[in-house]
Parts: structure tokens; C-alpha cells; sequence
């Protein structure tokens, strides 16, 4: 990557960062002001289940402080000790985060519980819980919908997963106004229940995200559908004739790809690093979210024919030809040998400059010696003598 590249993409970092940060701050303050009135209605009012729901808002505030950290550190360049990048950063975050959502409902589960198992006296919840409820249900729908249009616009699957987890906020808030009204009509024990399926919900999105975490961080790829997008994207560029052996990793919201990419055996290495960069840069204008391609180019389908490690190397081969040809006067000026390693044999061509002969005539008798010689070599499967 050069300077420039390199400046670009911290641009876009720092800029990624700061509109993260922007609506993270805005969900934020909205989830410190809904806990706090949720908690303290929930108490004055005598509603468990809000004040589990207040609990639950307030966890949505330590998920903004943990993702603005996240995506902080994560937007740092790759460095000596981590030359792909920090964005592994978000998914530790995801996970410890799960944790302690786990944790947060499971006491709110237990505490409801025990009210209900020691017959505690549950007094019936007043309709300022209801107001508050319903307020938290419109506020927490907006966040979700503000959040989300910024988490498709950047491509963020962190975003998004906050986005959803302030949906969930609104959700719980719905179950509380189902527990409130029960209550209100005499089932006092429903806001106690509807407290219980608060905490069941709170810990359903907790092992959903340490169960990301860890299959993020054990190298997952994406999903087979997208992968094989990616691959009709490969065999759609030009000059390539297959693709095969394509493996991703996801790191934050980041792709990291590589694969095999088959083209005519007979182009120059130069040509086939030219197709390699045509398959990038087409990846990179499909897939905004893809950072890091590695392409291996092939020259043959070695997921099927007999692979051509075990011929000998370009030194010693030619060597081995030209000690065939010792007799020949005119194969001692041979000016270029060219050899492709195919379907575990040799191809070479080998070039001559036609002054060296006396006639047209006389070089093709010279070079039909030279093939007959070498093609009847070991491991070899066709020897052409071009003329220059």
C-alpha cells in the first residue's frame, strides 16, 4: 500500500469513527435519560417490570460507551504487531459486553422470581409506568431506525447489532405495558412475569452476541450465498478462466479474501498479475466491505490435475537441455528458454535466431531434431523451437 492509499484509508477511519461516535453519543444520552425515569417511575410506581426495563436501558448505555471504545481503537492503522489492522478490537468488546448483559439478567430475572416464590407482597403498578413505558417505545423505535440507516451506510455490523439492541429495548418496554395493564386490572402477578421475560429477552441478546463474537473470532467466514457472489464477481473479470479455493475472515466490519484465480497457462507472469489486480480492483467496487484481497494465480486447476511440485527447477532443467543438445552448434545460441509447468510435465519453448542458419530448410531440420531430442525426455510433454 502506498502513501496515498495509506492516507486515504485513515481518512475514512477517522471519518468512520466520528459518525459512529455521533449516533452512538445521541442513543447514549437517550438511554441515560429513559433509565433514569424508568427506574425512579418504576419504584414510585411499583412496577418491577419497569424498573427490569430501566435496568435494561441503562445496559443499552454501557453497549454506546463500549462501542464508541470499540470503534475508537479499532480505527487504528495496522502496525508492527498487528499488521491486519485492530479491528478484532469491536469483537472482544461484543463479547465481554454479552457477558455482562448475561449476568445483569439474570439477577432480574432472579429477583422477580423470589418475590413471586416467597409471596411477597406485590403492590399494583400506578399509570405514570404505563406513560413512561409507552415513551420509551417511541423514543428507543426512533434510535433503532437512526442507528441503522447509519450502520448500512458504513457498512457496520457493530452498529447494526446496537441498532437492534435498542429495537430490543423498545420491545421490552412493549412487554411492560402488557405486564403494567395486567397488573392495573387486578393480575398483579403479570408484572412480575412480564419482568421475568424481560431479563429471557436481555439474555437471549447476550449469548446472540458472544455467540457472533466467538464465531468472528475463530475465523468465520461469510455466509455461502455471499461467498458465491463474490465468486461469479472473479469469474466475471476479464482474462480470468476460474476461481476456486475462496476463504474470508471476517474482522469488525471488515472482509479479509483470498483465493485461486486460473488463467491461460501460456500468458506472462506479467499478464497474470495484471488479471490478479483487474479481480481486486472489481471486488473492491462490488464489495465496499471487503479491506484486504490476497490472490493466488494459477496457471492450472490444481484442485484436479497432478501438481508439478516435484519437477525440477528452471536451472537444472535447462542445463539438462542444453547437455542433450551438445552436438547441435546452433542450439548453443539459443536466446530464450520459456517453461510452463502443466498437469505435472513440461512444456518449454525454446528460441533461436534465424541467422544462425544457412536457409529456411536447414533450420526446420535443425529444430526437428531438437524436439525429437527433448520430447523424448523424462516428464517432458511438448518442446517447441520458435524463430527470432
Amino acid at each position: 500500500m502506498n502513501d496515498t492509499q495509506s492516507s486515504q484509508r485513515a481518512q475514512q477511519a477517522a471519518a468512520r469513527y466520528e459518525d459512529i461516535r455521533r449516533v452512538t453519543v445521541i442513543g447514549g444520552i437517550i438511554d441515560l435519560l429513559l433509565g433514569v425515569v424508568k427506574i425512579i417511575v418504576g419504584k414510585l410506581a411499583f412496577s418491577q417490570a419497569l424498573v427490569a426495563d430501566g435496568v435494561h436501558s441503562l445496559s443499552d448505555l454501557a453497549t454506546d460507551v463500549m462501542v464508541i471504545w470499540a470503534a475508537k481503537h479499532a480505527s487504528r492503522e495496522p502496525d508492527e504487531h498487528h499488521p491486519y489492522g485492530h479491528q478484532r478490537i469491536e469483537t472482544v468488546a461484543t463479547i465481554v459486553l454479552g457477558l455482562m448483559l448475561a449476568v445483569v439478567a439474570i439477577g432480574i430475572a432472579y429477583d422477580a422470581l423470589e418475590d413471586v416464590w416467597r409471596h411477597k407482597a406485590i403492590s399494583e403498578p400506578g399509570a405514570w409506568a404505563l406513560i413512561v413505558a409507552a415513551t420509551s417505545v417511541v423514543s428507543k423505535e426512533w434510535v433503532y431506525h437512526y442507528t441503522i440507516r447509519v450502520a448500512d451506510r458504513l457498512q457496520s455490523d457493530m452498529l447494526r447489532s446496537n441498532a437492534w439492541h435498542s429495537r430490543s429495548d423498545a420491545i421490552s418496554s412493549v412487554i411492560v405495558i402488557i405486564g403494567v395493564t395486567g397488573a392495573m386490572f387486578g393480575w398483579v402477578y403479570l408484572d412480575a412475569i412480564a419482568a421475568v421475560g424481560v431479563a429471557i429477552m436481555i439474555i437471549y441478546i447476550a449469548i446472540k452476541m458472544v455467540r457472533n463474537g466467538i464465531l468472528e473470532l475463530i475465523d468465520t467466514g461469510v455466509d455461502p450465498e455471499r461467498l458465491q457472489t463474490m465468486t461469479s464477481v472473479i469469474r466475471e473479470t476479464e482474462g480470468v478462466v476460474d476461481a476456486h479455493d475462496l476463504r474470508t475472515r471476517l474482522m469488525g466490519a471488515n472482509i479479509y479474501l483470498d483465493g485461486h484465480v486460473l488463467v491461460d497457462p501460456k500468458v506472462s507472469v506479467s499478464e497474470g498479475h495484471r488479471i490478479g489486480e483487474a479481480v481486486r480492483h472489481r471486488l473492491k467496487q462490488e464489495f465496499d466491505e471487503i479491506t484486504d484481497i490476497t490472490i493466488h494465480i494459477d496457471s492450472e486447476d490444481d484442485e484436479s490435475y497432478q501438481l508439478s511440485d516435484k519437477l525440477p527447477l528452471r536451472n537444472e532443467l535447462k542445463q539438462h537441455f542444453l547437455e542433450q543438445l551438445t552436438d547441435i552448434p546452433q542450439a548453443q545460441g539459443i536466446r530464450r528458454i520459456t517453461f510452463h509447468y502443466l498437469n505435472g510435465r513440461i512444456h518449454a519453448e525454446l528460441w533461436l535466431p534465424l541467422l544462425l542458419f544457412d536457409s529456411l530448410e536447414h533450420a526446420q531440420q535443425v529444430a526437428a531434431e531438437i524436439r525429437h531430442r527433448l520430447n523424448q525426455q523424462d516428464r517432458v510433454a511438448k518442446v517447441d523451437v520458435l524463430f527470432s
